[in-house]
């Protein structure tokens, strides 16, 4: 049995920021293969905007899930998240152009299983807990091969796994100078996950806003860009880099402006809030 808890009301459906998440993630990520038809690197960027945009819903669905007695298991949440998206993500980046459908479809799968085992063998019991982790599978699928997708200019998986090196004056393929062979995939989990937990972690309690709590995980997601942006000067060209980090710290200025501000005006209904006072014990 369990019991919800609810928190802060009003705001934006669930179902709608789910739809906006979702297909906004997929698109973005799709505006990626613009690399590949123009043979350039320009659009690399639009890879973290998908992950942004798949964080932003992410974080909504652990606030769902966790209105049920859950917010310990935040952090448990994210880490199942990533876990089943790192798999569906390179899944699905072995099938070209498909790629963001079939990571999709994996992550569903991956994730559904998950939700099934935790209600249904763990005993759980959580009403939302199967949906839950079948969207959280998707968050972390679309935010890895995003992300991916903005560190080495593509989410085609041959490119991920191929990188180049230079000895002796010869350019030759090494699978160690490669997104995916640099071990960069793990840097990106941990980027991502640390985002999707943290933001309603850091929101969570009786003030606890909708829009101040998904700026908050915008603000996420574009600080965890900035590094991504950084690592992708090892592997796509200058410009394109470049364009990814400006567009990763203005993101993050405005965001990180606008959650402060938000903060502010929630952090004003508590400034006449007096302290708990102590009974005093007799001696």
């Amino acid at each position: 049995m369990s019991v919800k808890i609810e928190v802060g009301a009003g705001g934006i459906p669930h179902n709608q920021i789910l739809i906006y998440g979702l297909v906004g993630s997929i698109v973005l990520t799709y505006l990626t293969y613009l690399n590949t038809i123009t043979q350039t690197q320009y659009f690399a960027f639009f890879g973290g905007l998908a992950a942004v945009a798949a964080l932003i819903w992410g974080t909504d669905t652990i606030k769902h899930l966790c209105s049920y007695g859950l917010g310990t298991g935040v952090p448990s949440a994210g880490m199942i998240a990533l876990g089943s998206g790192v798999i569906a993500a390179l899944v699905g980046a072995t099938t070209g152009i498909f790629a963001p459908i079939v990571a999709v479809i994996v992550a569903a799968i991956i994730g559904a299983v998950a939700g099934v085992l935790a209600n249904h063998v763990v005993r759980m019991d959580i009403p939302v807990m199967i949906v839950s982790l079948i969207e959280l599978a998707i968050v972390g699928a679309m935010t890895v091969l995003g992300l991916a997708a903005m560190v080495g200019g593509t989410f085609n998986f041959t490119d991920l796994v191929t990188g180049t090196t230079t000895f002796l004056g010869f350019t030759i393929q090494s699978y160690e100078a490669s997104v995916i062979g640099g071990s960069i995939i793990a840097v990106i989990f941990m980027l991502a996950a640390i985002a999707i937990q943290h933001s309603f972690n850091a929101c969570l309690g009786p003030g606890e806003k909708q829009d101040r709590t998904l700026m908050l995980a915008a603000e996420c997601g574009f600080l965890s860009m900035i590094p991504v942006a950084i690592i992708s000067f090892a592997f796509i060209a200058f410009i394109p880099a470049i364009i990814s980090l400006v567009i990763s710290v203005v993101g993050w200025f405005y965001t990180y402006a606008q959650y402060i501000e938000l903060s502010k005006r929630d952090a004003y209904a508590w400034l006449d809030a007096q302290p708990i006072l102590e009974p005093k014990g007799g001696a």
